[in-house]
């Protein structure tokens, strides 16, 4: 598996990420499995291993923390932190109050020493990024993390935390997580030319689109995250149906260059710069083995043009599918005055 090195950290990891999303309640509840596949994973040339504390309210990192156990000094061990762990508006977002707690609760979840790679999982519009920044720097000085990123940051926001950073010599992030695929190109427009501005490492999700690239004769069928995304599946949407259509014009273009659309669909993600590696999920092994088997594959010049006439670059077909949305989308509470 190819190897590329992460912005400007100076780690290298594996073009291909496994994500932990699916591991635990969410999808995949025998833990034995999931140590499995991140065993398959491992043995295949993954070493980034991508997870959350909100994944499964930490069940996630625990059984990431059990798979890992012997292998440590092979894997580089990401983690994120910001969305709700619970009722208390204090168990979220990036005070440095929380920061602080929730990074000691993913070190005993994970059952390790340090976390390469802590990630602010959303922007938080009611806290001075220089302070979550500032309680970063400390957790990266008492050697409790060794670098630090974002997640589904807007263009506009990147800049402002690279800003913040230098004004206030704070440990800047180092890596964004956008959500990149054949469906979703808006982060070619701003996101992707910003990182690459600032030599940041880019770890796309969800090349598969939720599903829509899975290769499933009925993408809008049987997926986990179709209660909790909303209108994502719904069918009487006319920028689904345009997804649709997409879907059925990539399905023929990735049987006529001999592969499955899965790994169409990943090896796009990875064929712009600006990315570093592509996370990848499943719910069942055989899911996460086909995708490992194509990892070798590499879209042509040809195929790349061809994928342009279907969903123009920078575009998304459903906006709303894109999870970088203006504060004020977010929150209602802004709308106030």
């Amino acid at each position: 598996m190819e190897q590329r090195v992460l912005g400007t950290t100076g780690i290298t990891v594996s073009s291909h990420a496994l994500g932990a999303m699916t591991f635990g309640s969410f999808a995949i509840a025998d833990h034995d499995e999931s140590i499995r596949m991140i065993h398959t994973a491992l043995d295949a040339g993954v070493n980034l291993i991508d997870t959350a504390d909100i994944y499964s309210q930490g069940e996630s990192e625990e059984i990431v923390g059990k798979a890992i156990k012997g292998r440590r000094d092979d894997v580089v061990l990401a983690t994120k932190f910001g969305l709700p762990m619970g009722d208390d508006p204090n168990t979220r977002g990036g005070a440095a109050r929380w920061v602080k707690r929730a990074v000691e609760d993913s070190l005993r979840r994970l059952d390790v020493d340090h976390i390469d790679l802590y990630q602010m999982h959303r922007p938080d519009q009611h806290t001075d990024i220089d302070d979550t920044l500032g309680a970063l720097t400390d957790l990266v000085r008492a050697g409790k993390i060794r670098t630090i990123g974002s997640s589904a940051f807007p263009a506009s926001e990147i800049v402002e935390a690279q800003w913040a950073a230098e004004k206030g010599g704070h440990q800047r992030f180092r890596t964004e997580q956008p959500n990149y695929s054949l469906l979703n190109r808006g982060i070619e427009a701003d996101v992707l030319p910003t990182t690459q501005r600032h030599g940041m490492g880019v770890l796309t999700w969800s090349p598969l689109s939720g599903g829509w690239l899975s290769g499933r004769a009925d993408p809008t069928a049987g997926s986990a995250t179709r209660a909790s995304w909303g209108g994502t599946y719904d069918m009487s949407d006319p920028a689904n149906q345009a997804k649709l259509a997409a879907v059925e014009q990539f399905s023929k273009l990735a049987a006529e260059a001999g592969v499955s659309l899965p790994t169409l669909a990943t090896a796009f993600v990875l064929a712009h710069p600006g990315v570093t590696s592509v996370i990848i999920g499943a719910s069942k092994p055989h899911h996460l083995t086909d995708l490992l088997s194509g990892a070798d594959f590499r879209l042509s010049e040809e195929l790349l043009d061809r994928i342009d006439e279907i969903v123009p670059p920078g575009t998304n077909v459903r906006q709303n599918d894109a999870f970088i949305l203006t504060p004020v989308i977010q929150d209602k509470r802004l709308r106030r005055h």
